[in-house]
């Protein structure tokens, strides 16, 4: 398995105008435990420059990968271009998730459960 091509291939799906988690990717990529590891890929960029991470946030909603964009709200503009309200909270900015959150489906971890296997990642 190549969890980085999976973390690639599951961002690049997140819909525009909405949000996931770091703990959701890794879940879809079959590596629950894995969130930390989703942070890595994006900051690092093993996930490519096509993964969308400025939709991935933490579970809170917190925008906790904004230090790894060319400026400190990059990751809140580039949400905000697409009609994701984005709100300061003590904790930092943040994206209520029940409204902008992706709701993924079964099918749609169905289907990229499939495309791993077709793809040998």
């Amino acid at each position: 398995m190549d969890f980085y091509k999976r973390v690639t291939l599951v961002c690049q799906h997140i819909p525009e105008g909405r949000a996931a988690t770091y703990g959701q990717i890794a879940l879809l990529c079959g590596k629950p435990r894995n969130a930390r590891q989703v942070g890595y890929a994006l900051n690092r960029g093993l996930a490519g420059e096509r993964a969308p991470a400025h939709r991935v946030v933490n579970a809170k909603g917190i925008l906790s990968g904004a230090a790894a964009f060319e400026s400190h709200d990059m990751q809140k503009l580039l949400l905000e271009q697409e009609g994701v309200a984005v709100a300061m909270t003590p904790d930092g900015w943040r994206v209520e998730l029940k409204r902008f959150g992706w709701d993924h489906t079964l099918e749609d971890a169905l289907w990229f459960r499939a495309e791993f296997e077709k793809r040998g990642i």
